[in-house]
C-alpha cells in the first residue's frame, strides 16, 4: 500500500519479480487518425482591457491566433510521442485533500509521465464522485478548446479562399491544455480503472485519450511502462487499442485475439517475423503476473474528423500468449484476452445496438415499445416511447409541440429587421452586430460558447436557408427514445451520438404571462419557470483556466425572465429529461423569429459527448429539497 496517498493506491512495484534484461522500446503503430499538423505550444500573452462585446470577441480570437500561428524562425517544442510517453495516471499528493483538489491552475506547466505502478482500490462513492467531475470538467474545458479553434481556423479560411486543410482543432486545444499543465494522471501510472471515467465513454480522438490518461499514446496501441522505467527492469502492458485494422487480430467482445506489434508495413501487412520486445513482451510480463489491461475500441463513426471513434470497454486479463504464422505468412505474436466478469455492458456493444434500434427497433427489442413516434411525424425524426417496465403510456396522452407558443403581443415588440446578406452571411452582417460581432456557431452548427442570448437569423433575413446562423429554428438532428425509468419515473435517450456543443431539441411549450401564470398555479396546474433554470451556459465555453483574463460573455444581456411555461396539455419530448445537478444538457436562449428579448426560446445543448443510449439531464434550477416539486413532478 502506498501509506503517502489519501486513497488505498496498491504499488504494484513491489509484487513483481526480479529484474531481468531491459528491451527496446518500439510502440504497436495502430491507424494514424489523420495527417496532423505539428503542436505549437507557444504560450498566448493576453492582456487585460476593457470589456464590451465586440473587443472581447476580438481579444479571444487574437489570443486563440497567437497561441496556434506558427511564425517563422519559432521553435516549436515537440510533443512528447516517444516510447517513454506511455500510460498517463492521477493521485493526489499526500497533503492534496479531494475537497481543495480542484481543477488544475494555468501556471502549472507539463509534468512528465511518471512510470510507478498502482491500482486504485475501495474508493468510496463521494471519492467515485469528485473524479468523475474532474473528468468530466477537464473534457469539457478540451472540447470548449477544440471548438473554439476549429471556429476561428474556419474565419482565417474563409479569409483566404482556396484549398484547406481539414481544421483539427483537437490537436490545438490537448496542446494548449498540456502546455498549461492540466493533463491528467500523470503522476502515476494507474493499472485497471481509472478514477472518473466510465465504462461507455466516448472519446473523438487519440489525443483526448492521451489528455485523461486512459490510453498514454497517440498512436502506439500497446500502452506499457517500458523496461527502462520499470522497478523490476520489467515492462508492463496496461491498456491497449484494438481497432480492427490488423489482419490477425479476432475480436468477439469479451473475447479477443490481440496480435502483436513490429513487421506490418504502412498497409497494415506482415512482412517479417515480430519479436518478443518492447509492447509484446510487456503484454507477456502483464499476463505472467496477472496484471490487467483497459481495453479502448475503435468504431467506425462519420461524424468524427479522423473517421473513428473510441469507446472504453473495460478490464480484461491475459490468460495466452503464442507465436503463430499469420496470414501473410509470417511470424507473429498473439494474445488472448478475455474480460473480467461483473462490469458494466460494454460501450461498443451499446453503440451497435443503439444502431440498429435506428432502423430495426422491433427486431432488436419485440417488447417494450408503445409507439414508434410520439411526435406524430412533427419532428425531423420519430421519437421512440419505450416501456417495459409498467402499463403506463402517460406520454402518449399529449399534443406534441414543436415550437414553443408565445402570446401574439410578443411579435409586435420590437423592429423586425434582419440582414440583407443575399449570398450567405459574413462576420460583418447586421445579425453577427446582433450577436457582438461573432457568430455563435461554427461553420457546423456547434456552439461555440455559452451567452446570455443568441440572436439567429429569421424570417425577416435574406439569407438563405442553408445559412450556418440558423441551427436550433431547423428542428432536432438526432433520435430520441422517452423511455420509463426505475429511478426517475420518465427519461430521454439518444440513439445517435451527441457530440459536446450540439443542438439537441427546444424545450416548448405555452408561455404565460405572470397575471395567466397565478391563475393557472390556483387551478392546480404545474408549471415551467424558466428564470430558474441554473445557468450552466456559463461553463461552456469557458477558458478562463487558459487565460486569466477571460471574461464570461455578458451581451446580448437579457432582463430576468417573468414567464412561465404551461405543459400540462402540450410539451415535447424536453419535457421529460431529468433533473441533475450534474447535467449533460444545458439551456442556451436564443431568438429568431422575433426580437423581444423577455420571451426567448429554451434551446438544449449538450454539456459533453453523449453517448447513444444515456440518459439525458437538466438542470432544473431547484434546491435538493425542492426535487420532488420539479420536472418529476410535472411529468409524471
Amino acid at each position: 500500500m502506498n501509506s503517502d496517498s489519501p486513497f488505498p493506491f496498491h504499488d504494484l512495484n513491489l509484487s513483481l519479480g526480479t529484474p531481468t534484461s531491459s528491451s527496446l522500446i518500439v510502440p504497436k503503430p495502430e491507424p494514424i487518425d489523420d495527417d496532423a499538423p505539428p503542436l505549437d505550444f507557444s504560450t498566448p500573452s493576453p492582456t487585460a482591457q476593457s470589456f464590451n462585446a465586440i473587443e472581447e470577441f476580438n481579444r479571444i480570437s487574437e489570443l486563440f491566433r497567437t497561441a496556434f500561428d506558427q511564425r517563422e524562425g519559432d521553435a516549436v517544442p515537440p510533443l512528447d510521442l516517444g516510447p517513454d510517453a506511455l500510460a498517463l495516471v492521477p493521485v493526489p499528493a499526500p497533503e492534496t485533500q479531494i475537497a481543495a483538489a480542484a481543477a488544475p491552475s494555468s501556471s502549472r506547466r507539463y509534468q512528465p509521465r511518471s512510470s510507478e505502478l498502482v491500482r486504485v482500490l475501495d474508493l468510496k462513492p463521494e471519492d467515485h464522485g469528485y473524479f468523475r467531475e474532474n473528468i468530466r470538467k477537464t473534457r469539457m474545458l478540451f472540447d470548449s478548446l477544440r471548438v473554439f479553434a476549429i471556429a476561428e481556423e474556419e474565419k482565417m479560411q474563409m479569409a483566404a479562399p482556396g484549398p484547406h486543410r481539414k481544421p483539427r482543432g483537437d490537436l490545438k486545444a490537448t496542446g494548449l491544455m498540456r502546455q498549461s499543465g492540466m493533463w491528467l494522471n500523470r503522476d502515476k501510472r494507474i493499472v485497471g480503472e481509472i478514477p472518473g471515467i466510465s465504462i461507455g465513454d466516448v472519446f473523438f480522438t487519440r489525443m483526448e485519450l492521451c489528455m485523461v490518461g486512459l490510453h498514454g499514446h497517440p498512436q502506439a496501441g500497446i500502452d506499457y511502462v517500458p523496461a527502462s522505467q520499470s522497478s523490476n527492469g520489467e515492462p508492463i502492458a496496461t491498456s491497449i487499442i484494438v481497432s480492427g485494422g490488423y489482419e490477425d487480430d479476432e475480436d468477439e467482445g469479451d473475447m479477443i485475439v490481440y496480435t502483436g506489434h513490429g513487421g506490418q508495413d504502412k498497409h497494415n501487412k506482415q512482412v517479417v517475423h515480430q519479436k518478443l520486445e518492447s509492447g509484446n513482451l510487456a503484454l507477456e510480463r502483464s499476463m505472467n503476473y496477472g496484471v490487467e489491461v483497459r481495453v479502448i475500441r475503435g468504431v467506425r463513426y462519420g461524424g468524427s474528423s479522423v473517421g473513428k471513434i473510441y469507446v472504453y470497454d473495460g478490464l480484461y486479463r491475459i490468460i495466452e500468449t503464442w507465436f503463430d504464422i499469420g496470414r501473410s505468412g509470417f511470424g507473429v505474436y498473439k494474445f488472448r484476452l478475455i474480460r473480467i466478469e461483473n462490469q458494466a455492458e460494454m460501450g461498443s456493444v451499446v453503440i451497435k445496438r443503439a444502431e440498429s434500434l435506428r432502423t430495426r427497433p422491433l427486431e432488436v427489442r419485440p417488447r417494450g415499445y408503445v409507439s414508434l413516434d410520439v411526435s406524430r411525424k412533427k419532428e425531423n425524426f420519430p421519437v421512440f416511447f419505450y416501456n417495459d417496465i409498467d402499463d403506463d403510456h402517460d406520454p402518449m396522452h399529449y399534443d406534441y409541440l414543436v415550437s414553443t407558443i408565445f402570446p401574439p403581443f410578443v411579435y409586435n415588440a420590437g423592429a423586425n429587421t434582419g440582414c440583407e446578406c443575399v449570398e450567405g452571411c459574413t462576420q460583418d452582417c447586421f445579425c453577427a452586430m446582433k450577436n457582438g460581432g461573432e457568430f455563435a456557431y461554427d461553420m457546423h452548427g456547434t456552439l461555440v460558447r455559452g451567452k446570455p442570448l443568441v440572436f439567429e437569423c429569421g424570417p425577416h433575413c435574406r439569407c438563405p436557408p442553408t445559412c450556418p446562423n440558423r441551427v436550433t429554428q431547423k428542428g432536432v438532428r438526432n433520435r430520441f427514445e422517452v423511455f420509463r425509468s426505475r429511478e426517475t419515473g420518465w427519461a430521454v435517450r439518444s440513439l445517435d451520438l451527441i457530440q459536446a456543443g450540439s443542438f439537441i431539441c427546444e424545450y416548448t411549450g405555452v408561455v404565460l404571462t405572470r397575471e395567466q401564470a397565478q391563475l393557472f398555479t390556483m387551478n392546480g396546474d404545474r408549471l415551467i419557470y424558466p428564470g430558474r433554470f441554473g445557468e450552466r451556459w456559463k461553463e461552456w465555453g469557458d477558458l478562463s483556466q487558459i487565460f486569466s483574463d477571460y471574461v464570461h460573455p455578458t451581451y446580448p444581456s437579457v432582463p430576468p425572465l417573468d414567464f412561465a411555461m404551461d405543459v400540462s396539455r402540450m410539451r415535447n419530448v424536453a419535457c421529460y429529461m431529468s433533473h441533475s445537478t450534474i447535467p449533460n444538457v444545458f439551456v442556451q436562449l436564443v431568438l429568431y423569429d422575433h426580437n423581444n428579448v423577455s420571451f426567448p426560446h429554451m434551446m438544449l445543448f449538450a454539456m459533453e459527448n453523449i453517448p447513444p443510449m444515456r440518459e439525458l439531464s437538466l438542470d432544473y434550477g431547484v434546491a435538493e429539497a425542492d426535487e420532488t416539486a420539479t420536472k418529476l413532478a410535472i411529468c409524471n
